[in-house]
């Protein structure tokens, strides 16, 4: 699909080769519907974490349960060809299931990221990590935030 793409096998032999040297993994995970400056900060300071940066990526059918059947607005392609054109991501990992837990307990990152709004011990793959983050979260910049000041400017309206 896009260059940063791996499937979870080759994910954990790359991964073993950066722990083999020292090196720390970190890894998080999200929707990344419409990307926003919010989201590009978490991943920009999750990756001076570490040296090497794994996201996870919701597939379409894992955002469409987790966040109502009008979602995702934006395809997986589409999502992982953004994703892939940030810097500051390494790899990039689908996961279908609704939590990246599988994924975490696969690759076993050192260091877990999320965002400020997840409680520690809401945070899914805690127990297979030596550190979890979380990073504070910008004011008035989510998903959710956006598409409520689109449905209010534009309502049924196009764009």
């Amino acid at each position: 699909m896009f260059p940063k793409f791996v499937s979870r096998s080759r994910l954990k032999k790359i991964l073993a080769g950066y722990k083999a040297k020292g090196k720390t993994v970190v890894f998080t995970n999200g929707c990344f519907d419409l990307i926003h400056a919010g989201h590009v900060s978490v991943l920009e300071k999750s990756r001076r974490l570490g040296d090497c940066l794994v996201l996870g990526l919701n597939s379409d059918a894992s955002v469409k349960r987790l966040k109502g059947p009008k979602r995702p607005l934006v395809p997986l392609a589409d999502r992982g060809k953004v994703m892939s054109a940030l810097s500051c991501v390494d790899y990039i990992s689908v996961f279908d299931e609704d939590t990246p837990g599988d994924l975490i307990r696969e690759i076993r990152p050192d260091i877990l990221v999320k965002g400020g709004d997840y409680q520690p011990d809401e945070i899914v793959g805690r127990e297979f990590v030596k550190k979890v983050v979380r990073i504070p979260l910008i004011k008035g910049r989510s998903t959710t935030a956006l598409i409520k000041k689109i449905v209010k400017t534009y309502g049924a309206r196009e764009a």
